[in-house]
């Protein structure tokens, strides 16, 4: 399927079968597509929390308001974005670009000085904001990277964050969750939305152009 097909194709699954496991494989070129996602200045602000045990799972049900998904599907990826941006976190992006590239020059190192005196000033929870933005981006990859491996996926909220990050030990590590998406298989004999038309506003009333 080319690409429009696929977006077709996906939808929000609301009923997953447990039985079937999505192939190591796939799941890795998913992670490598969000890993390759757009992120502000580059600063990749977020990581995944890639969770397949079953007791934990069970303990983040409860705490995602007891949405199956999160234990039917094969794989749970927890989004978690940085709680806030700091120089040392800023400073290693540039200092490892810097590395891996073998040179430095005078303008990337005065946009670092500007990144430097512009984020880390700001209150944690604004910074919060935007790095949580920033997984959102990574969200919307990871959406498309599982409709092209044939993988159907959810893209959840409704679940309490704060107990999300007690159980997965995020706050420890300076990460907070943002959004989280189950990976597995439609149960299309049980999935009530699986067989339904997908709609969507006409483009005369999604867009606006200005010539």
């Amino acid at each position: 399927m080319n690409l429009l097909e696929l977006l077709n194709w996906r939808y929000a699954t609301k009923k997953m079968d447990p039985s079937k496991a999505v192939p190591e494989d796939k799941i890795e070129r998913i992670i490598e597509a969000v890993r390759l996602a757009a992120t502000s200045s580059g600063l990749q602000p977020f990581e995944l929390i890639l969770v397949t045990n079953p007791e934990v799972r069970a303990r983040l049900r409860v705490a995602a308001n007891g949405q199956a998904q999160i234990t039917d599907c094969s794989h749970l990826i927890v989004f978690a974005a940085w709680d806030n941006h700091t120089a040392e976190r800023i400073n290693e992006m540039f200092d490892r670009t810097n590395a891996e590239r073998g040179f430095t020059n005078e303008g990337w190192e005065n946009y670092r000085k500007m990144l430097l005196g512009l984020y880390p000033p700001r209150p944690a929870e604004v910074n919060f904001e935007h790095t949580a933005r920033q997984a959102y981006i990574g969200l919307g990859t990871a959406l498309i990277a599982a409709a092209n491996e044939g993988v159907d996926a959810t893209p959840m909220e409704g679940f309490k964050p704060d107990q999300f990050d007690e159980i997965l030990g995020l706050r420890a590590r300076g990460l907070r969750s943002a959004v989280l998406l189950p990976l597995g298989y439609r149960h299309e004999g049980q999935d009530w939305l699986a067989s339904l038309k997908k709609i969507r506003r006409s483009r005369a009333h999604f867009v606006t152009e200005i010539r």
